[in-house]
Parts: structure tokens; C-alpha cells; sequence
């Protein structure tokens, strides 16, 4: 079993995009029409992250006024020169983020908050960091 998508549903889906076009690395790619707005971000052939604007559509129902939202969403890299460039590039386009040690593993964790209660977690792990 693998990931398929992420939905995440939030009022700023443009903001939300850069961070995965700028930072992540995905690419905007072809959506169905909903009828309310969004993006469909790839990695590679397949969308990864389905992004959908609150304030419309099926988001904003009566039987569903406070539909749930994700609170983070997970990401993970092995490659040591990878981890080093998603630092630098963080650095570039001015994100804060929080780095932290996982107890017991050989994992560091990487935390990016976003405007709309979206966090981001990185996972890498390594023998050495």
C-alpha cells in the first residue's frame, strides 16, 4: 500500500501551492472541474496533493460547516545532499521551520507551519547527519 493523496482543504490554496512548486518540488498539474477552486500538485505522473479553496462548493455546506482538515502532512527524504537543498531553498524563499531530533531514532524531523494551519514534516533518516 502507498500514499495516493493529500487533500488538504484552506482559504489560501495559491500560498499553499508555491510552498509545494518553490519548496517541495511538485509541479501544478491537470484537474478535473470541480466547480470549486484548487490545485492538483504532481510529483512525477501522478497528483500527490489535492489542494481545495474553502468558502464554496461541497466545503460549505450545511451538513458539513466545519469539515475536517488535515493537520499535517508527511514527507520523507534519504538522501543526505536532498535534505541539504531543501534547507537551502527553505533559507531562500524566507520559510521558518523547526528542526528536531526523533528519541531513539536516527531521524531528524523538520517542521514548516503554514498560514493556514497546515504543517508540513520532513522525515529524514540517516546513519549520519
Amino acid at each position: 500500500m502507498q500514499l495516493d493523496h493529500v487533500t488538504i482543504v484552506a482559504p489560501d490554496c495559491d500560498a499553499l501551492m508555491r510552498f509545494f512548486v518553490d519548496i517541495a518540488g511538485m509541479r501544478v498539474g491537470p484537474r478535473p472541474p470541480f466547480g470549486v477552486g484548487g490545485y492538483w500538485l504532481y510529483l512525477g505522473a501522478r497528483p500527490a496533493v489535492h489542494l481545495i479553496a474553502s468558502g464554496g462548493g461541497a466545503t460549505a455546506t450545511a451538513e458539513r460547516p466545519n469539515a475536517t482538515r488535515i493537520d499535517h502532512l508527511a514527507l520523507r527524504i534519504d538522501d543526505a545532499a536532498e535534505w541539504h537543498a531543501l534547507l537551502e531553498r527553505l533559507d531562500c524563499h524566507a520559510y521558518a521551520y523547526q528542526l528536531a531530533e526523533v528519541p531513539l531514532a536516527r531521524e531528524r524531523q523538520l517542521f514548516v507551519r503554514l498560514g493556514a494551519g497546515v504543517v508540513v514534516v520532513v522525515e529524514f533518516v540517516t546513519a549520519q547527519i
